[in-house]
């Protein structure tokens, strides 16, 4: 099960899992979902569509609920739906807002954590990965709320991970850098349209964006046996962006 999968790295996920022979269940609250599993069952795979809410708890439990019904397991979870709430200035913050990208970014992560847990535990197996963020490591990487909720999901893997201990279910995070997906489109359109996009990522020892596929690459090793012994971890993949505090270096002409 993805959450999150109408576009980005939620949609690479699913693919890429579809590819290694996994049947999905594809959730977005956008109906392009719908798109992503009829990619996956043009390909040849097997994938449901579901127009749900991430962070709605009935929508998560139906969805791990029909997921069991109609593949009889759920043996990964990736809870990777989210939205970045865009940089409002701290005394413009309001609790609406943090609400608003708390409910999605955290609550919602915790909701696929909680309901995927319970169906794997019966099994004593199963992955869970959760969509975090170099924003949730330190400052720099987005705005308020969804750093804190992104530390918040960090959180969340580490202390799970233990509740979960002897159960045979692991779950970890991944912490994507600048990667071009749906929520950060803007950001490279602008980008593009100033003439400048050769300066995106060029705060990270790789000095480039990431991609998608880059994300769901890591998602399949932490979904497959060969993750086996990793459990509890937050693994960035930001080029290298997480391994110092971003500044512009000025390089001499």
């Amino acid at each position: 099960m993805v959450t999150g999968a109408a576009s980005g790295i939620g949609r690479a996920g699913a693919l890429l899992f579809a590819a290694a022979g996994a049947a999905v269940v594809a959730l977005d609250r956008a109906p392009e979902v719908e798109d992503t599993a009829a990619q996956i069952r043009a390909a040849g795979g097997r994938a449901l569509a579901l127009v749900r809410d991430a962070s709605a708890e009935q929508d998560i439990s139906g969805a791990v609920a029909l997921t069991i019904k109609e593949y009889g397991a759920l043996d990964v979870c990736f809870a990777n739906a989210g939205i970045s709430g865009g940089l409002v200035p701290f005394f413009e913050e309001t609790v609406e807002h943090w609400m608003q990208v708390l409910n999605i970014n955290l609550i919602g992560t915790f909701l696929a954590a909680k309901y995927a847990a319970l169906a794997m535990v019966e099994r004593k197996r199963g992955s869970i990965i959760c969509t975090a963020s170099v924003a949730g490591l330190r400052s720099g990487a987005g705005g308020m709320p969804y750093s804190a909720s992104k530390a918040g999901v960090i959180s969340l893997v580490q202390t799970a991970a233990n509740q979960l201990s002897g159960t045979g279910v692991r779950i970890n995070a991944i912490c994507p850098g600048l990667i071009e997906s749906g929520m950060t489109r803007p950001i490279f359109e602008q980008a593009r349209a100033r003439g400048s996009e050769r300066k995106i990522g060029q705060l990270n020892p790789l000095r480039r964006p990431g991609n998608p596929g880059e994300i769901a690459q890591t998602a399949l090793f932490l979904a497959s046996d060969a993750s086996s012994y990793v459990n509890g971890q937050a693994i960035a993949v930001d080029g290298g962006l997480s391994t110092s505090h971003p500044i512009v270096i000025k390089h001499e002409k």
